[in-house]
């Protein structure tokens, strides 16, 4: 069966009933290594249609595992593929509006894993019923992919000892990218992210009767805010890219605004390309925060964590993830990516074994025709993309395994 048809095949026999699978999803989104009911929603579809399953991989991952029916001959480039979907949501309260919008407040998928989710499962149903190739496939539900260690708490639960896999591929929407289009490059793609937190302690006291006799730990932050400015203007060499970010302030209360805080929390992100740069992040914003801690008569408390590293495609997979692209939307449909400081942990695997990320266009999905993009409280995936994204996952077995 040509990709053509196969997208179409897609459309007739399983759009719709992926289209409620992936809304049901979104409806009870999860946070990261919590994603019980959509693991569990995962391993059942996949075993009713007849894939092999393995739940609690890492915590709340799922591993279903579809095997050909042809013989591994030497047209394989693989014996054994990994294809890799997140499972997790955001601690974003929703406000699409959606008649299928979050049913947990303060959280919702807003970054469109209920869709990559979707797309995989796509594929493991096709996959089944069309067992014409020569290998392994495994289909890899991470957990946790938001900055909770998924990819990380899979390896360590020896998942490609237990799943072998010459290679890996992984797949993201991309709001705004027209829909069904996909973009790559070789090399290094995203960076690796990060997360900061510091905590400035003082006496606290009375704002207005005796503010000198206070160490004033809100000076102390808002001198760290503006010195981080200078961590990569001036600690960074201009061809290289990094970014800090500040995401969270919290000290003090709104009704006790006569009252100096004892004690503020900063937070925030952080991203790099290469360990040279990671390692100068660590030490300056560290540096920085005891530096402005001791000049106000202050102590920090600084916590460094690093969720991704940088992710890199593999020269002969993402070859490999173009000609899929490129086979099943034409070669004008799959354009070169530029460099993003978006983070992915699926970076973890990718170091273990060679692999490639693609991204593929989300289109604009709201009506007043606006592009809402991930992260954000108005972000929906975009249901039409479902047969492009698991038709490409059909097509990367294909190269891959014949």
């Amino acid at each position: 069966m040509t990709l053509v048809h196969i997208i179409a095949d897609i459309e007739q026999q399983d759009h719709a009933e992926l289209t409620a699978i992936r809304q049901d999803i979104h409806a009870h989104p999860e946070m990261g290594l919590e994603e019980v009911r959509t693991a569990a929603l995962v391993a059942a579809k996949l075993r009713e249609w007849g894939v092999e399953v393995t739940e609690g991989v890492g915590g709340t991952g799922v591993v279903g595992v579809v095997r050909g029916t042809k013989p591994v001959g030497a047209s394989n480039r693989s014996t054994a593929i990994g294809l890799r979907a997140d499972m997790d949501a955001l601690a974003i309260p929703e406000q699409t509006g959606l008649p299928y919008a979050s049913k947990n407040p303060g959280v919702m998928h807003a970054c469109g894993h209920d869709g990559h989710t979707t797309m995989l499962l796509g594929a493991a149903k096709y996959l089944s019923r069309n067992r014409d190739f020569a290998g392994t496939v495994n289909l890899i539900f991470q957990p946790a992919e938001e900055g909770r260690g998924g990819a990380l708490a899979m390896l360590a639960d020896k998942l490609f000892e237990r799943f072998p896999c010459d290679a890996v591929y992984g797949l993201h929407n991309m709001p705004g990218y027209d829909q069904g289009k996909f973009a790559i490059r070789k090399g290094p793609m995203m960076a690796g992210g990060g997360k900061w937190s510091v905590i400035f302690r003082g006496t606290g006291g009375h704002g207005g009767a005796t503010p000198h006799k206070a160490t004033d730990v809100t000076i102390a932050l808002a001198q760290y805010i503006m010195a981080l400015q200078t961590v990569v203007s001036r600690n960074i060499s201009p061809l290289e890219t990094a970014v800090i970010s500040v995401g969270s302030i919290h000290g003090g209360s709104n009704q006790s605004s006569n009252v100096m805080p004892s004690e503020v929390e900063v937070t925030g992100t952080m991203r790099h390309f290469n360990a040279e740069t990671k390692d100068i992040l660590d030490r300056r914003m560290t540096e920085l925060a005891h530096a402005m801690a001791a000049a106000n008569g202050c102590t920090a408390e600084v916590e460094m964590g690093w969720f991704a590293t940088p992710l890199s495609n593999a020269e002969d997979q993402t070859d490999i993830a173009i000609a899929a692209a490129q086979t099943l939307v034409g070669a004008g449909n799959v354009t070169n990516a530029g460099q993003t400081t978006g983070g992915e942990d699926f970076a973890y695997m990718m170091e273990q074994r060679p692999g490639a990320f693609i991204f593929l266009g989300n289109g604009v999905t709201s009506a007043d025709g606006k592009i809402h993009q991930v992260h954000t409280p108005h972000y929906n995936f975009n249901d039409a993309i479902i047969p492009t994204g698991a038709a490409y996952w059909v097509s990367v077995v294909q190269q891959e395994l014949g």
